[in-house]
Formats: C-alpha cells, sequence, structure tokens
C-alpha cells in the first residue's frame, strides 16, 4: 500500500507563519513613521533653508523689506504642503494644502525664518517649529521644537 503524500500546508503551519508576519508588522510600522516624520523635518529644514541666500541677497544689498515692488526684497519661496501658510513671497500661485515659511517684513542682521509644520506633516510635528535664525556675523542657525529622534543633524532645541 502507498503513503498518501501531504499536499499544502498544515493550520499549524499557516498560524506560525501569520504569526512571524504580524510581529514583523508590529516592528516594521512604527519605524516606518518615525523615518517618514524625519525625512519630514529634513525637507522642512531644506525647504524653509533655501530662502536664507536670497535673504542674505537682499541683506547685502539693502533692501531690507520684503514684498513684490520694485526695491523690495522677494525671496521666491515655493509652496510646501508640509508647512503652514506663511507669508513668505511665493512664486506663482500656492496650491491648495501648501504654506510658506514665515519671513520678518523688514529684514536685519537678526532676521529669522520660521516653518511651521502642519497640513500634511506628521501627526507627531503638527504645530511644531523650525527656526533659522541670522547672527549679526551674517551666519544661520537652526532651531526647533521637534522631538530629539525627529530632529536633522545640524538643528538644534
Amino acid at each position: 500500500m502507498k503513503a498518501q503524500m501531504q499536499k499544502g500546508f498544515t493550520l499549524i503551519e499557516l498560524m506560525i507563519v501569520i504569526a512571524i508576519i504580524g510581529i514583523l508588522a508590529a516592528v516594521a510600522i512604527p519605524q516606518y513613521q518615525t523615518y517618514t516624520a524625519k525625512s519630514q523635518v529634513s525637507r522642512v529644514m531644506s525647504e524653509s533653508g533655501q530662502l536664507r541666500t536670497a535673504l542674505e541677497a537682499c541683506i547685502n544689498d539693502g533692501r531690507l523689506t520684503v514684498g513684490k515692488a520694485a526695491g523690495q526684497c522677494d525671496p521666491g519661496a515655493t509652496g510646501s504642503n508640509l508647512m503652514l501658510n506663511g507669508n513668505a513671497m511665493v512664486t506663482g500661485t500656492p496650491a491648495k494644502g501648501t504654506g510658506t515659511p514665515t519671513v520678518p517684513g523688514k529684514l536685519d542682521t537678526k532676521s529669522t525664518i520660521k516653518a511651521e509644520f502642519g497640513n500634511n506633516a506628521a501627526a507627531v510635528l503638527t504645530g511644531k517649529v523650525l527656526t533659522w535664525t541670522r547672527t549679526e556675523d551674517g551666519s544661520w542657525t537652526c532651531s526647533t521644537d521637534v522631538e530629539e529622534n525627529f530632529r536633522p543633524n545640524g538643528c538644534t532645541l
């Protein structure tokens, strides 16, 4: 008499595989959410930091009023879906659900650029602010109230 060969998997084997997948998902999902939030902070740091060059050029040229009129400083910000509405001049029409950094109406040697997280930013970032501050010698420093595990290198509390 021939022995019957097993075809397929037993119920216990399937349950073990499902348990392993569940454990992996329980570890991977929080790690992915942390990675996503950290990448969003880096993106806002980069997007708001790009305005430093434009503002520095305006300060050096003596154009100390932010605006689009002749002789005023237009930093030419682009809208971001991770920031709330600020007052930086936007090139073109901003898309719905986008915001820009906030810059002071009058520039000086201690000007700031502030970007508030909102819109599509991770929930743990909503309401947090990233700030670039200019010192009198012309260098810029980054500071933020974002939790340390999301904060990129080069940006302090």
